[in-house]
């Protein structure tokens, strides 16, 4: 599997970005050909699954992927074409947006529900060394990120989020003006210490995973692991549930302002943006179709 696959969800959902991330992937086909991109975690990051598990879940996946192709993919066409007429219109509200994001949380977790038997399946046969192994990874995944994103002062925060925002806007609207620029930078002001509360919400979730897969012989362990993946909501730390409603709604309110100050070049290449996105979209192959 490709390390780019390891970032999970958001290469797969391209164009939830818009909404969600505003993150981009230039190869939609490829992103989308390699299922490991649906599951909420990369267990590859963490673990060396031995030749029988990689082949089973080469397996698994192609199952997966075939399913989702079919009976999923209509569905981010029809959410898509909604996007490309609000982009059109240029009428792009807090009140869509935030429909859009249900829709797009709503089809995120019919995936969750999905892929959750074989993530139990695969983390039961989990050997201890793994679950040590997977332990000490994620350990080291939060001191790697506590340096990176916390471990700086707070306005070094603020600019690294800023300059990453502008990269992931780029795709989708090429070069920002300076008062475009601007908002993005009081876009970020506005997140303030979510890199803490990130990072801890990454951890416990984590950890909960950890304690989960210590149990994967107990009857409990399906429906711990079901509630992890598909209601990871209900499992989040005060802290970051409040933050994350914060950065959802700043991140709705930038997006509307980014979209009134847009100039027409901008929107032109908004617009032929998502039609490309669409088309690779629509010219994939099912597997099994």
């Amino acid at each position: 599997m490709p390390d780019c696959l390891t970032k999970a969800l958001r290469p797969l959902l391209l164009t939830l970005a818009l909404v969600l991330a505003l993150v981009s992937c230039s190869r939609i086909d490829v992103a989308y050909r390699n299922l490991d991109v649906l599951v909420p975690w990369s267990l590859g990051d963490y673990l060396d699954m031995n030749r029988q598990q990689k082949s089973w879940l080469d397996e698994r996946l192609k199952e997966h992927l075939a399913w989702h192709c079919q009976t999923q993919l209509p569905g981010y066409l029809d959410w898509l074409d909604q996007i490309r007429r609000m982009v059109a219109r240029n009428d792009i509200t807090d009140q869509q947006l935030r429909q859009r994001s249900i829709e797009a949380r709503q089809a995120i977790g019919r995936v969750a529900e999905t892929i959750t038997p074989s993530a139990a399946e695969l983390l039961r046969g989990m050997s201890d060394e793994q679950v040590s192994e997977m332990r000490e990874a994620f350990g080291k995944d939060i001191r790697e990120r506590q340096a990176k994103y916390v471990d700086t002062p707070l306005a070094e925060q603020i600019e690294r989020r800023a300059e990453r925002m502008e990269k992931r806007l780029k795709p989708w609207l090429g070069d920002l003006e300076p008062a475009q620029r601007q908002r993005v930078k009081a876009w970020s002001e506005a997140l303030g210490e979510q890199n803490r509360q990130w990072i801890a919400n990454r951890a416990h979730w984590q950890q909960q995973l950890s304690q989960i897969v210590e149990q994967r012989k107990s009857d409990t362990f399906e429906p711990r692991l079901a509630q992890l993946l598909q209601q990871k909501e209900s499992l989040w730390t005060p802290e970051y549930r409040i933050a994350f409603q914060n950065a959802e709604q700043q991140t709705r309110g930038l997006i509307v302002d980014l979209m009134k100050a847009s100039t027409p070049a901008q929107r032109q290449f908004l617009e032929g943006r998502l039609a490309k996105v669409r088309a690779n979209f629509s010219e994939l192959k099912c597997l099994g179709g």
